[in-house]
């Protein structure tokens, strides 16, 4: 791969695309649904839908359930006992650790755009020991629109102080694309992440498709 424009600052999504956050959000959903005497959900029949949030998850764990109160307490119910325990098991995907520490050595920038809230995203890049390295840390609610809206995106660049044409966004979901290139940002299509069956990568319309971190690594070592 290689690219004829400036690159100053490379922007991930966070759960499915920097680190593994599915074994923490899915012990934290079983144990929420056994509390209403559910029956706990396999580990990849759930794992797909952990870009699409938690309401999602418990959808697809639970889809004879139209009690939407009952829904909404089980969700309240996932959430605490998922900041509760919010990096048991997540850990950095393989090889993640090695591209930051290239992009640093290379003076570049990295930061985060996640729909995550902030309750969560903040203290999971400190259990990671990130939030030092961020050049920025853009959460759900940090701004009024999420992905795949173009705002947390721009807030991104604002903080990081580069300009969206410097950037690229890597993302495991077609709404991760869909923010970059509506901010005007370069995008990479993370295949690595919760994709779901039906999901198509190559019809999200990014620029690049990855199919893991040593695949940046040598797109930045194609870089002039």
């Amino acid at each position: 791969m290689s690219a004829d424009y400036s690159l100053s600052c490379i922007l991930f999504d966070l759960d499915g695309t920097l680190a593994d956050t599915a074994p923490d959000l899915i012990a934290a959903l079983n144990r929420s649904i056994q509390k209403y005497h559910y029956s706990a959900v396999e580990y990849q029949h759930i794992k797909p839908f952990i870009s699409h949030g938690a309401v999602a998850m418990i959808k697809q764990c639970l889809p004879d359930c139209n009690d939407e109160k009952l829904q909404a307490k089980i969700l309240e119910v996932m959430l605490d006992d998922y900041q509760q325990n919010i990096a048991q098991y997540t850990q950095l995907y393989q090889g993640m650790e090695s591209l930051l520490d290239h992009i640093e050595n290379r003076g570049l920038k990295w930061g985060v755009v996640t729909n995550k809230r902030q309750r969560f995203t903040k203290p999971l890049i400190a259990a990671l020991d990130l939030t030092d390295r961020a050049a920025c840390i853009i959460s759900g609610d940090t701004t009024d629109k999420a992905k795949p809206y173009p705002e947390p995106m721009l807030a991104a660049c604002e903080q990081a102080e580069v300009k969206p044409e410097q950037c690229i966004y890597i993302g495991d979901a077609a709404h991760d694309i869909e923010a970059g290139k509506a901010a005007g940002m370069k995008t990479m299509a993370a295949t690595w992440g919760y994709l779901k069956p039906e999901d198509i990568p190559e019809q999200w319309g990014a620029d690049f498709l990855i199919d893991s971190p040593d695949e940046i690594l040598a797109f930045l070592d194609n870089q002039a």
